[in-house]
């Protein structure tokens, strides 16, 4: 138990040290490439010095020298290469590992959610719901059915009665008259040449009532 529980700090402390110990190492061979390309630098200069001075055995010695130190500087930079490679190695690694614990961490959840929820307990719970759901149905269906003397009422005598009246209604829509004619289109006639309005003709209550008047007068 308790090696499940500090195994991975101790595994992620040992892939930081190690990177650590890395990077010190490969910054102290950077360091030892430059110095040893400075000497080999210098012997180039002491070789030209010796070749003015006529000191072909001296230039030659120097040279030699440049030799071992550029033998040198290639072997650093292979052990520089094989750093890198380890780095890169060890990195990837580490990426690897943490993945790999993510995805453990993720289905232990996982497990413990399904643990939780049992298959056993949705059925039983889905089936509350559905009696529910049933029993609210029924309710409501209760609820809505008439009640007293509205119960007693025959449907179908209800929808025949509606039948006679819809029928009686359309019957005598069509049996009434037309009682409005289309009105006759408008015609523009331009002002001053409106047309005389005919004479209207008196009616026979009118002529009485002139008839009247005129023995009244005499």
């Amino acid at each position: 138990m308790f090696t499940k529980l500090f195994g991975k700090p101790k595994q992620e402390t040992n892939a930081l040290t190690s990177l650590d110990k890395l990077n010190e190492t490969l910054e102290m061979l950077e360091k030892k490439e430059h110095v040893l390309l400075k000497k080999a630098a210098a012997e180039v200069e002491k070789a030209k010095e010796y070749t003015r001075a006529k000191n072909k055995r001296a230039a030659i010695q120097c040279l030699k020298r440049k030799k071992l130190y550029e033998q040198q500087v290639e072997q650093l930079g292979n052990f520089q290469l094989r750093i890198h490679d380890q780095m890169i190695m060890l990195e990837g690694a580490k990426a690897t590992t943490e993945t790999v614990d993510a995805l453990r961490t993720g289905a232990s959840a996982m497990k413990a959610m399904q643990k939780a929820t049992n298959i056993d307990d949705v059925d039983k719970t889905m089936d509350e719901i559905n009696e529910q759901t049933e029993n609210m149905k029924q309710i409501q269906e209760a609820l809505s059915a008439p009640i007293g003397a509205a119960a007693d009422f025959d449907e179908d005598e209800l929808e025949a009665e509606l039948e006679e009246l819809e029928g009686a209604e359309l019957e005598e829509q069509l049996l009434q008259p037309a009682t409005t004619a289309p009105a006759a289109p408008m015609q523009y006639v331009p002002a001053g040449k409106q047309p005389a309005r005919p004479a209207r003709k008196n009616t026979a209550e009118e002529d009485e009532l002139a008839a009247l008047q005129a023995e009244m007068a005499i």
